[in-house]
Formats: C-alpha cells, structure tokens, sequence
C-alpha cells in the first residue's frame, strides 16, 4: 500500500485542520504555540487568522489552553464530548435559566424552577456567555447527585457590546474581549474601526452573533474607543464598563439632582422626632466623603440608656418615578474599585445633600433603642428624624478612643463599645458563624501606581458600628413581619441560605485530613463547628488554609421577598436599611417601612420580587468589577518581580491547573497541570488534584514555594511555576 502523503501547502478544511492543531499540540504539551508557530510546524497554506479561530474555538471547547493573548497549550485533561445518546440517566429534562460562568470556563445555570443550580461544561455552552437567558437540556447522571446540562439555545443575550483591546492583523481586526468570563474574541472590520487603533481600549457592539457550535467569531463594530490599553483611568474605566456601569449619570439625571435642596419646612418639622440636641456622631474611614450612618447616644431619666442609628434619609430626595430614582434602580449599587467609587447616586446627594456630615442639619431615618444596666433592650422606636453630627471620627480616631479611654466624647463612645460587645456575644450564641475574608489594600502613588499592599484589620471600631447596622437591620425586618398580623407585607429582606450539604461533606472530609473534626448532622452542629473552627485557625497555621474554603461552601445572600432568613447571621429576619446612598435595596426597604409605620401598606409581591432580582444581579457584577480591579493592581504591582520567589498557598483549583495566592501581596496567580512532568487528575471536589504517574498530591491551601514567570497586564494574569 502507498503511504500518502500530505502536500506542503494545503489548505485544510474545517475539521483536519483542527485534527492537526491537536495533534501538534499534544505532541509539545509544554510549549505556548501562537498560530504562525502552528501554521510553520503544520505547514499548511490557511490564513493565520483562520487557524487562530480554529485555536480560539477549540480553546472555548476546552481541548486547549489560553494561556495569554494569542497563545494556547494543549489542555492534558480535556475529554471528548461523550455520546449522550449512549448515557443513562435519571432525568432528562428542559428548563430556561441564566448563565453564571465560572473562571474555568464552565458555567452554572440559575434554573427557573430547580433548587440546585445546574452545571454545564464549557464545551456545551453552545455559545452562551456569562449573563444570558439560555434553554437547556438537564439531566442526572447515574450514580450522581448533582444535575448537569446543556444549553439547546440562547433566548436573550445579557449584553450586546463588549469591552477589550483591540488588535491589528493583516486583513481584519480583532477585539480581544477583557471579561474573564467570555473567553471570546469578535471580528471587526476594518471599516467598522471608527478610528480605532491597535492597542486600544474599545466598546463593541455585535452585530452578526454566528452560528453556534461553528468556528465561526463574532462581527461587531466600534462603538467607543476610550483610548490606550494600560493607562490607569483607562483600565479602571473599562472594568466598570465591562460589568455594565455607567462611567457618567445621564444629563438629566444631574439636572433633577442640582434643583434638589436640604431646606427643612414646617411640615419636615411637623413629621419628625428631633434629635438635633442629642450627642451625635460618625465613624467611617479617612477616605470616606459620603456619610450614610450615625450614632446618638443619650442617658434617659429611668436611669436605661438610649442608642440612635440614624441614616441618611434617601428617600426624601429620591422620589419614584424621577429620572434619579430610575438611574439609581439601573445601578442598584456604588462600585468601589481600588481606586475610585462608582457611585450609585450624584455627588450632589451621595457627598452633600444626604451626608451626615458634622455641624449640619441632616434628614435622616433612624432605628433607636432602649437599653437597661444589663443591655437588654426595652424598647425600639422607627421612624423619620433630624439629626446634628457633633464629631466626625475616622475609625483610627475611634480605636484611640476604645483603647486608651481618653478623647472627644470617650464616655459615649466607650459605652456604645460596651452595647455592640453584648450584642456581638448574642449574636453569635444564637448561631453566627464568625468566618471572615481578609480585604486587601493597596497604597497607591500619584498616578494610582501600587507602591504596597495590606489587609485591613478589623478591630473594636469598625464592630462598633457594624454591630448596630446589624441591629438596625434586623430590627426593621422583625417590626415588618410583626406589622403583617398574619397577613404578609411584601418585603425585601437580605436572605442567605444553609449551605449544600455537598459542600459540607466534601469540605468535611478534607478538614478531618488536616486533623480538625466536624459535626455536620445538624445545622446548629454545623454552626458551632464552623465557629469552633474559626476560633482554630487563630492558634494553628495549618488549619488557616481552611478558613477560605470555608466561606465558599455558603450559599451567596440575595434580596428576595421569600423570607428563609439569614443562616450566616443566625438571624430569622434579616433586611438592608443602613446604607441607601449605595445599595437601592435600602432605598426599597425605607419605602415600605415609612409606607408601614401608621398604616399598612402592601406593595405589590411580584414587581419587588423582580425589582430584588435585578438588584442582587447587579450586586454579582458590582463584586465582579471589584474584584478585577484588585487583580488588575494585584498585576502591577508585581511587574517587575518576574524571577523572585515567594511563599504561597494553594487558593483554587480548575481543571487546568491550580491557583495559588502569595501570602505576604495576597496576589494569586495560576500554575498550568501542563507545566507539571506528568498530568493530574482532579478530585470531584476540585479540593485535591493527583498525579496519575507519581501519585504527587496536591491540595487546597498547600504551601508552595513558587517563582513568578511573567506578569502579564493585558491578560491581568500571573504565572507562576513551582520552585522544586
């Protein structure tokens, strides 16, 4: 038989042309390929262009990895999609949802209907991206739990303009799309640039979306160019625009804001408790310019103390139905990026009109409490006041306070300090779990370059005032439910769910290897051993690694008008009313409770049931664009430390490598399974990944000695390698 050869040239369809891209690739599983190196090995005649679409695909398919902008190794784990004609299974059936993306390319579908989220693998996405309202095929597998999926179409797109950078190639441009999320790239032609450059940051609007399962990218066009890549405001602009925030307030979204004003009337008066000659005062950060909580505090006669949470009235300027309140609805939150806030309302209000600043007459709407000698509380009060801040403290003023019991009114706030230890302490006798993340700083120069990086640390002042936001909170909650005699009030409470118990198994397994036993039988024993275990990581650095581990077996708190309480706080009834300049969930909540203070009101369930889904929505892409902010400067910071070594932990695991965040900077950064001599398979869990030839383990929070081999800005990445 003659061989046949394969002529040097060729162009290469679709399908052989993939077959050779893997099969190169999985020959050098350690070298990056771009597609001319590809095209040179392979010796074919197809456009660099199309061969880098034909990497891009087989990348979002999974069998290969993106490891920087037009670089990809083979991916050593990656499986052929199976034959699911030929698969058992239990269920089989079709629900709509929205997509959730997780960083490995995968997704989770928040089915309409279904109690557990539903997973679908990144090959099965069949075009879908973070955000979008898909129908999907679900099914249990045999032997399985949890429900898997796959998207059949998409019925809504999430968002039809993108944020990234754009690149210049022979016959085409292409957007490289920044969200970490949509692993994509979109095709713009040359005459759609609008004076676009090679280089630049730009927003694109799609206009022809492909065929899905196709090689096919998408085709946009430039809509917005904001100029140079890498440039600090540049950056931290696109991120917000990335996650759907407006940089700028709409026109006539100011022009309502300038005509506002803080005179108070007679009828102001007529409506409201004075506390205007009651000691009053704010603890907020060095930074802060927007105010939106005080405290009162004052000795009654009956020998009970009386403490006042008072915050900015809100809702005494922002009136329903006005472009203010529209906008504010659309954001649903302030952003805070490492540098700079994102503000739901205008300065006009947020800074001046609605901020409790000292020596100044403010509206606000207070909760206040009637404590006796053991700091039970007698009595509870709600409604619309006055109030007059005498002093301004920053929390370091504060500490000062508490620590050395000397300063401006060290006798109000070293009582408070007394109260909001109480409440802590019942707080979590009643069943708070006192896991917390560590908040990482950054100190920057003039032109917002890092310089350091710290952990903010938490002490008696910032508990202060968080414990009696957390009675406020509450207590608003309790009085709704309590007003409803029986009858629901429509509401917007903060809910958080009990975890699922197959997180807590799988978590439980990995802390009994590391020698710490938990009870899971029960809630209240799961409770007690999460706070046991905090109280652990204090004393033993092994068992630290799982405090993070920890905070991700929990459910994520949503707004919702289904009241299942709030299992992180131990508390029954839970809502958010302290912070209205930057959460409209607040703004809802002061609403109803002034509408329920004489009267009873009830607001229609279903339109503040989807009014809590966009909010909790836009509160997921508030947390997304601050995060990707930290990375972005968590990047540049290290630039220019490639070649130094560090001690990190292992912080995540994916299917193509693990994570690992360096303990000093708290950077992280990634290590590919196909820098490894051998390849690793991962534990269900993804808590664990061993190796197939060494049987090497690797585990969630190990520590590791690793060296950064390239700080890449543009991809906001880190890679690192292990130092043997």
């Amino acid at each position: 038989m003659v061989k046949k050869k394969r002529i040097k040239g060729q162009k290469l369809k679709r399908s052989p042309l993939r077959n050779y891209i893997l099969k190169t690739l999985s020959a050098e599983p350690k070298t990056r390929f771009s597609a001319k190196q590809v095209i040179k090995k392979i010796k074919v005649a197809n456009h660099v262009d199309a061969v880098e679409m034909a990497m891009s695909d087989l990348a979002s398919e999974g069998a290969l990895i993106k490891v920087k902008e037009g670089k990809y190794t083979i991916n050593p784990d990656y499986k052929a999609p199976p034959n699911r004609r030929n698969e058992v299974r239990r269920t089989d059936t079709q629900f709509t949802g929205i997509v959730d993306m997780t960083r490995s390319g995968s997704a989770y579908i928040l089915a309409e209907g279904k109690d557990n989220d539903i997973f679908v693998s990144g090959k099965n996405l069949n075009g879908a991206m973070n955000g979008d309202k898909v129908l999907i095929n679900s099914w249990t597998p045999r032997g399985r739990r949890k429900p898997e999926g796959k998207v059949l179409k998409v019925i809504e797109r999430s968002s039809t303009h993108f944020l990234g950078t754009v690149r210049m190639f022979k016959n085409q441009a292409l957007l490289m799309v920044d969200n970490a999320y949509n692993n994509i790239d979109i095709r713009i032609p040359f005459r759609d640039l609008n004076g676009a450059d090679d280089g630049d940051k730009a927003i694109v609007k799609v206009v022809e979306w492909g065929k899905p399962g196709q090689d096919q990218f998408l085709v946009g066009k430039v809509e917005t160019n904001l100029g140079k890549a890498e440039s600090n405001d540049v950056e931290m602009n696109a991120i917000l625009i990335n996650n759907g925030f407006n940089i700028a307030f709409p026109s006539e979204v100011i022009e309502e804001s300038e005509k506002l004003t803080d005179e108070i009337t007679e009828a102001d008066i007529a409506e409201r408790r004075d506390f205007r000659k009651v000691t009053t005062i704010t603890i907020d950060p060095d930074t802060a310019k927007d105010f939106d909580d005080a405290l009162s505090y004052q000795k009654l006669d009956n020998g009970n103390i009386e403490i006042g949470i008072h915050i900015a009235d809100v809702t005494h300027f922002v009136v329903p139905g006005t472009e203010l309140d529209k906008e504010a609805f659309r954001r649903s939150t302030s952003v805070y990026l490492v540098d700079r806030v994102a503000p739901m309302l205008p300065e006009k209000i947020s800074n001046e009109l609605c901020s409790l600043r000292p020596n100044e007459d403010k509206f606000t709407f207070s909760a206040v409490f009637e404590f006796d000698d053991k700091f039970e509380i007698k009595r509870e009060w709600f409604g619309k006041t006055f109030i007059h801040s005498d002093r301004r403290f920053t929390y370091e003023e504060a500490q000062e306070v508490i620590e050395t019991g000397k300063g401006d009114f060290a006798e109000e706030v070293l009582m408070m300090n007394k109260v909001a230890h109480k409440l802590r302490k019942d707080k979590y006798k009643n069943g708070a779990i006192s896991f917390e993340s560590d908040e990482v700083k950054f100190e920057l120069d003039e032109k917002g370059k890092p310089i350091s990086v710290y952990v903010k640390e938490r002490k008696d002042a910032h508990l202060l005032v968080e414990d009696f936001m957390l009675l406020a909170n509450k207590g608003v909650a309790k009085y709704i439910d309590k007003k409803s005699g029986g009858v629901e009030i429509p509401f917007v409470y903060r809910v958080h769910d009990e975890p699922d118990p197959d997180r807590i198994r799988d978590f439980a397994l990995f802390a009994k290897e590391l020698g710490f036993d938990m009870k899971t039988d029960t809630p209240e024993q799961i409770v007690a051993s999460f706070n046991s275990l905090a109280g652990a990581t204090k004393e033993n650095e092994l068992l630290k690694m799982l405090e993070p581990l920890a905070i991700r077996t929990m459910a994520k708190a949503v707004y919702t008008t289904d009241n299942i309480g709030h299992y992180g706080l131990g508390f029954d009834f839970y809502a958010h009313f302290t912070s209205p300049i930057r959460r409209y969930a607040d703004v809802l909540v002061h609403r109803i409770l002034y509408a329920n203070l004489g009267g009873v009101k009830r607001y229609n369930k279903s339109a503040l049931e989807d009014q809590a889904i966009h909010i909790s929505a836009q509160e997921r892409k508030a947390m997304t664009a601050e995060r990707e902010s930290i990375k972005y400067k968590s990047v540049e910071f290290m630039q220019g430390k490639e070649g130094e070594e560090f001690d990190a932990n292992i912080s995540g695991m994916i299917d193509k490598g693990i994570f690992v965040q360096l303990k000093e900077s708290k950077a992280e950064g990634l290590i590919l399974f196909s820098d490894f001599k051998e390849s690793f398979e991962l534990s269900e869990s993804k808590l664990k990944a061993v190796g197939l030839r060494t049987k090497r383990v690797l585990s969630m929070g190990q520590e590791l000695r690793v060296k950064l081999i390239e700080a890449d800005l543009h991809a906001r990445q880190l890679d690192f390698e292990i130092v043997e």
